[in-house]
């Protein structure tokens, strides 16, 4: 079977990319056009590179890039420009994720899709009572009516808690919370939790891209780590214990 991948020209998709194909699965990306991809990738044996704008993808032509996908992991996000921000598509995750759903569920598979979205710790999960100060509610408010990127991905969260919920036959979820995002070279030492430990606005905490690739990659691929988060919105953290000698490569 297949991972279908969606933003996976992005800092974090790349590396979900890698991880999923040094992990031996078969993989198929939408970037736009103008994107660019390692070179290394053109010519992958286990990777289908599909050159379109999500955006102007209809249900039909979406059903035949998921068909033999049993798993899709959206990574797409906003680009920190003024045109990112501000421009259009206003609302490029939630619609991506609205349009991949509408289309497994025309399909109606005989088992369900796993859809693993990642999001961002600054987005509650309001399934759980997650402890919030006024102070960051107010900061959140103003982040969501000024930044739309922000407000973008808690309604992607809210269709896949809402309108998919947890009892479709056809799509199960996870929505992957990382913190502030930060780059390195290795998988390292890394925590999960079902809410955040500390504040996204007034401390948050450190996750590394590609332990956020890791992750993903686990729940596609791990059905143990998949029964313990589906229908969840996990918070990842690197590790602040870590031990550089416990350093893993890529998931076995």
């Amino acid at each position: 079977m297949e991972t279908l991948v969606i933003g996976a020209s992005g800092a974090t998709g790349k590396l979900v990319v890698e991880q999923l194909l040094s992990a031996g699965e078969r993989v198929k990306i939408i970037v736009r056009p103008s994107s660019n991809i390692p070179t290394s990738w053109n010519n992958h044996s286990e990777l289908t590179v599909i050159r379109k704008n999500i955006t102007a993808l209809g249900i039909e032509e979406v059903i035949q890039y998921l068909t033999e996908c049993n798993s899709v992991a959206s990574c797409l996000g906003h680009h920190m420009t003024l045109k990112g921000l501000f421009g259009e598509p206003r609302a490029l995750v939630a619609d991506a994720v609205v349009l991949l759903c509408k289309a497994i569920l025309k399909v109606r598979p005989p088992y369900p899709i796993k859809f693993v979205l990642m999001n961002t710790a600054g987005n509650s999960n309001r399934d759980l009572d997650e402890s919030v100060s006024l102070g960051q509610k107010l900061i959140v408010g103003l982040i969501r009516i000024l930044l739309r990127p922000h407000a973008d991905k808690e309604h992607a969260a809210i269709y896949l808690r809402k309108t998919i919920g947890q009892n479709s036959p056809y799509i199960e979820w996870a929505v992957v919370r990382p913190d502030a995002l930060i780059d390195e070279v290795d998988v390292s030492e890394y925590t999960l939790h079902p809410s955040p430990t500390t504040s996204a606005i007034f401390k948050p905490g450190k996750t590394s891209r590609i332990n956020v690739g890791h992750f993903m990659c686990r729940l596609i691929l791990d059905d143990e780590v998949w029964t313990k988060w589906k229908g969840k919105m996990p918070v990842i953290y690197n590790d602040q214990h870590f031990d550089v000698s416990k350093v893993v490569a890529k998931y076995k």
